[in-house]
């Protein structure tokens, strides 16, 4: 049978009122209209609905078998309608993102902070990913969006903004402090015990293409799976360490470790947002994107 949702609709209010009077002014529309669809819908279905009372109308038990049903089908669009209003409100969502380490701490938890302060009853959920694994899920619409380290590999198809500038810094301890003061070259640097990134990340990739270019192999002693760990190498003399300037602020402040002066120096980098198909992203998400800076 070919029966509007409207039908229902109405039956659904006339049935929860018992009262067409009623039911017409929920519905904002007139008595004859709300008792015409009544009629219509009794007609396509075969059987009486509703018969009249002193105090308005009673279903029949043929309608109380309708109302059952369409009670529960009509509630749950209500229910997926308010549902719908508190996402579109920040009453509730979900921001899914990924990000390794060094992109968390040094660039997106102030972001994280002021949105969550902002819409505390969206949900944040933060990945903790290589750059290729944050693309990958990225493609895979596991995640919002991504915020990576460049060289971003592998985003045809993606949306890439850069949105901050970081800086590698050679980083030693005490065991090497006969070297403050002197500019070294980037070939006398790797000639001491080298701490960095592991493979499979895009930090080490950069690194690895860097010094490539420049006919040197990079072959470090110690190598970390995050940025925070190759500081407390360094200052426990167990090499030099390649990593962002910003985690190398705090050895530095107690003295623990300093930065090497080269010859020269290793190029900026770039923080990057990634995003995909704007059809994948939520609208919690999609209003985190435009704070970030």
């Amino acid at each position: 049978m070919d029966i509007s949702l409207d039908s229902y609709k109405t039956f659904y209010y006339v049935a929860k009122l018992s009262s067409i009077t009623a039911a017409a002014e929920k519905l904002y529309i007139s008595q004859p209209a709300v008792s015409q669809s009544v009629k219509q819908l009794e007609k396509l279905l075969g059987c009486s609905l509703f018969f009249r009372t002193k105090k308005g109308v009673t279903l029949t038990k043929e309608g109380e078998a309708l109302y059952f049903h369409v009670a529960r089908g009509y509630e749950q669009i209500l229910l997926g309608e308010r549902r719908l209003e508190e996402m579109l409100d920040f009453e509730t969502g979900e921001v899914r993102i990924g990000a390794n380490d060094m992109t968390l701490q040094y660039y997106l938890l102030p972001f994280l902070e002021a949105f969550h302060n902002k819409y505390p009853k969206v949900r944040m959920g933060i990945m903790n990913l290589t750059t290729p694994a944050t693309i990958g899920s990225l493609r895979e619409g596991k995640i919002d969006l991504g915020v990576v380290g460049s060289p971003v590999e592998n985003y045809k198809g993606l949306s890439v903004r850069d949105v901050a500038q970081i800086q590698d810094v050679f980083l030693a301890g005490e065991r090497f402090r006969h070297l403050q003061g002197k500019r070294l070259s980037l070939g006398q640097i790797m000639q001491y015990p080298i701490v960095c990134h592991a493979k499979g990340t895009s930090t080490r990739q950069y690194l690895d293409e860097f010094f490539a270019g420049k006919g040197i192999e990079l072959r470090p002693d110690f190598e970390v799976a995050t940025s925070d760990l190759i500081a407390p190498f360094a200052e426990r003399n167990m090499g030099i360490g390649i990593v962002v300037d910003f985690f190398a602020k705090e050895s530095i402040r107690r003295k623990k470790a300093f930065v090497l002066e080269t010859e020269e120096q290793l190029p900026p980098r770039k923080i990057c947002v990634v995003t995909g198909n704007k059809g994948q992203v939520s609208h919690a998400a999609k209003e985190f994107i435009r704070t970030l800076k």
